[in-house]
């Protein structure tokens, strides 16, 4: 069957089965003829199961090494339960925060947020995790990079190709046609080599010094 069978039949969309399949968790069968997905009954029953464990929070990770046989259902369970208790605990402690917030603090002009902050750094000191707000920053900031470069290299490999088709059309002398084509390759390969430098400086933690407080 075709991919929009399997849209239709489970739920998931297009996108997110193509994600599955770049995650390693869905391998369909090549229709040795022309190369296109060919989905099978057992794909779908694969899926139905992926969705089920996404909507439950369990990673593409986990869900893969159970689809691989590389640990059981039940165990990968007793970990995402456990791991969701820990969640469920800092949750209950940010609400109380929240309430003794709203009850000690009613404006802004009576917050003291350096004592509550301390409250907070105790409480991380005994096992309770809070939003952390760089690693939300930084994840933000590459996916703007990746969208943008991909953004750029689609628009110059378009230009590419459209030179390559009026080529075909009416050849122009070769040394004119590489000259044509330097521009957008050139902007393709300083895109490329600029979101790799960015992806380094995100990972090297250029916000760091800015956001310790």
């Amino acid at each position: 069957m075709k991919i929009n069978q399997m849209e239709e039949l489970v739920g998931v969309t297009k996108k997110n089965i193509r994600f599955y399949e770049d995650q390693g968790l869905l391998r369909p069968e090549r229709n040795p003829a022309n190369g296109y997905r060919e989905y099978s009954l057992r794909d779908v029953e694969r899926l139905k199961t992926i969705k089920l464990l996404r909507r439950l929070d369990v990673s593409c990770a986990a869900i893969r090494q159970v689809l691989e046989g590389e640990r059981s259902l039940a165990d990968c369970l007793d970990q995402h339960m456990t791991d969701l208790e820990k969640r469920q605990r800092d949750v209950g402690h940010m609400l109380e925060l929240c309430e003794r917030l709203k009850t000690e603090a009613p404006t802004l002009g009576d917050l003291n947020a350096a004592e509550y902050l301390e409250t907070m750094k105790t409480l991380e000191k005994g096992g309770i995790t809070f939003m952390d707000v760089e690693k939300s920053d930084v994840g933000k900031r590459r996916g703007g990079a990746i969208l943008s470069a991909a953004v750029w290299i689609v628009l110059m490999g378009g230009l590419i190709l459209a030179a390559l088709w009026g080529n075909q059309a009416d050849p122009l002398p070769t040394g004119v046609l590489i000259a044509i084509l330097a521009v957008p390759a050139a902007v393709i390969i300083g895109v490329v080599i600029a979101l790799i430098q960015r992806m380094k400086e995100l990972k090297g933690g250029e916000f760091d010094e800015a956001r310790k407080y």
